[in-house]
């Protein structure tokens, strides 16, 4: 288990001061122009050291990214953006983080805007947060107040703004070129990649997107070495991390962690155990929603890292972690989400927004079990049509969560099927 010392979020239940005067008292802007003053490629390489990886989602190397930004400048403005826009569903950690710690977020974007020339930084805020964007933007107005933001940035001679907005409440626009066109007025879809946002993003200007929890452990990691942070998990798979922990759990919660934790302790130390028991578990979705579920056997002794969730065809994700016991109608859940992801599909790519709207339907015929066998293949076959064939990763979120089903719970599928059609006919006709 991670100690206390160990924690980066120390504020991240809100029992402290979340202004200025508290963020200082836990550490924060603790001699930030000292950071700053060791130049550019020192924070690229410390953070590329760390093996801090996003924790977005997608899991690329933080450093390594940031060192993708052009070390000359051509005459363009440099661009931070952080993504804020935290709608994947079981996730709620960057919402902690505005709500109760945002200091260490706009600390984070001095720090990382610096070492990528950037002289600004956005925070795309999700629509609905509306309590955390008042409080981000109080946060911003201290630390400009204070002098650690504006035309000289804690003294270092550096002007750095950041700029706090508001999304629309869209799904898609967590996505980060999609991000990037809602941030400029324009309709939140994705955008052809190459060119890459370090090459071409925000107004065609050299930009990073990067998780607002990857920006906050920035500085901490700065001040307490690359080897510190390291220290934590597995090789490739270092650090600390928040986990999102729901459904059928005794205490549903936020905890940072260490990664590579197995799952089960997790769950156990932290979220009180499973609803009636270990035994009780039927599946996990183990980063949320848009990952394939895992059963129970393999919940037995996997590990929470990027590449133990991918041996085992699933994924860390956002590490949000949602743990069904067997009371639930796995069936109906994954229709659900199918449901999610036909409605926020941007409809610019045609295998997913034609094939979303598809899956979704067969799902609500198979949750009622008003379906034949055979389109359980069926089903299978079109989800691997969408994954992989569009702009964004939209397509593979929908797909996954159904083909984790199908993997793992074929029979339950079956069953329903034929349980259906004994009611309907009152025998068990051959397939």
């Amino acid at each position: 288990m991670l100690q206390d010392k160990d924690r980066i979020f120390t504020n991240l239940y809100g029992f402290d001061d979340w202004g200025l005067d508290g963020a200082r008292r836990r550490g924060d802007w603790d001699n930030t122009k000292a950071l700053l003053e060791k130049g550019r490629d020192w924070i690229v390489d410390e953070v590329k050291a760390s093996g801090l990886r996003g924790r977005g989602g997608a899991g690329f190397s933080t450093g390594l990214k940031w060192s993708f930004m052009p070390k000359v400048n051509d005459g363009r403005p440099h661009y931070l953006v952080v993504n804020a826009d935290e709608s994947e569903p079981g996730t709620c950690k960057d919402r902690e983080i505005l709500r109760n710690d945002p200091h260490k977020l706009v600390e984070g974007c001095l720090i990382a805007g610096f070492a990528m020339g950037a002289h600004a930084a956005y925070i795309y805020v999700r629509g609905e947060f509306i309590f955390e964007r008042k409080r981000l933007q109080a946060a911003v107005d201290q630390a400009y107040a204070a002098g650690l933001l504006g035309d000289n940035a804690c003294g270092s001679g550096w002007k750095f703004d950041v700029y706090v907005h508001h999304g629309a409440g869209a799904y898609i626009c967590g996505e980060e070129t999609a991000l990037l066109e809602s941030l400029e007025g324009k309709k939140g879809q994705p955008r052809l990649k190459p060119p890459f946002p370090a090459n071409m993003g925000l107004y065609g200007c050299p930009t990073t997107v990067n998780n607002v929890e990857s920006i906050a452990v920035a500085p901490t990691i700065l001040r307490r070495g690359a080897s510190w942070f390291m220290g934590f998990g597995r090789p490739n798979n270092s650090g600390t991390k928040i986990y999102c922990i729901s459904g059928h759990v005794n205490t549903p919660c936020n905890v940072e962690e260490s990664m590579s934790i197995p799952l089960r302790e997790l769950i156990e130390k932290h979220a009180g155990g499973v609803r009636g028991g270990w035994d009780n578990l039927l599946a996990v979705i183990p980063g949320g929603a848009s990952v394939p579920m895992i059963p129970k056997s393999i919940c037995d002794t996997v590990l929470m890292d990027f590449d133990a969730l991918k041996e085992v065809r699933s994924g860390l994700g956002t590490a949000a972690v949602i743990v069904m016991d067997k009371s639930t109608d796995l069936i109906r859940a994954i229709a659900r989400l199918s449901a999610f992801y036909k409605h926020e599909s941007c409809g610019q790519c045609t295998p997913c927004r034609e094939g979303t709207g598809w899956m979704w339907r067969v799902m609500e015929r198979l949750v009622t079990g008003d379906a034949e066998v055979s389109e359980i293949d069926m089903l299978l076959d079109v989800s691997t049509r969408i994954e992989g064939h569009t702009i964004c990763a939209l397509g593979d979120a929908a797909a996954w969560p159904v083909q984790g089903l199908i993997r793992h719970f074929r029979p339950v599928l079956e069953e329903r099927i034929l349980n259906h059609r004994v009611k309907r006919t009152g025998k068990i006709a051959a397939e």
